[in-house]
């Protein structure tokens, strides 16, 4: 393998809604973070929790669709890369490593929303047609077939 690979794979949970900057009517960028938990048993029998949070990064129409369906707490799967950026803050030069977005999947269900659920009881009610009755195919006797040799 001669080249490099950047690439991250990660499912966490919005630690905060995600904040939307638009640049243009075209572009613009949307940030949340996200946790990852892992949890396993030291050798002394305790129960240890460790949270990493993750800086995530999307652009365009990917931060428009997180900005509409995502809030804080839900359930996310993201695919990207790592990249570290630099900047100067009052003569002090500062850095910070972010997930740049290539792929999220919206992992939890958005039928938690009470105002959306009455909204869909009431379409459904209206939407279900009167049963039909069921017809049954004709009897065929014993002996006779239906094909043709």
């Amino acid at each position: 393998m001669n080249g490099t690979t950047n690439k991250v794979l990660l499912i966490g949970n919005l630690g905060d809604d995600v904040k939307l900057h638009h640049f243009d009517e075209q572009n613009c960028i949307g940030r949340f973070p996200i946790a990852t938990t892992e949890s396993y048993i030291s050798r002394t029998g305790e129960r240890i929790t460790e949270t990493e949070w993750h800086n995530i990064v999307t652009r365009n129409k990917l931060a428009e669709l997180c900005d509409r369906y995502l809030k804080k707490g839900d359930k996310v799967f993201v695919e990207g890369r790592i990249k570290t950026r630099k900047w100067e803050d009052n003569g002090q030069t500062r850095y910070t490593t972010e997930i740049v977005a290539n792929s999220i999947e919206f992992l939890t269900p958005k039928v938690d929303n009470d105002q959306r659920n009455t909204t869909q009881e009431k379409e459904t009610k209206a939407e279900i047609p009167q049963k039909t009755p069921i017809v049954e195919p004709p009897f065929i006797e014993d002996g006779e077939d239906d094909l043709p040799f």
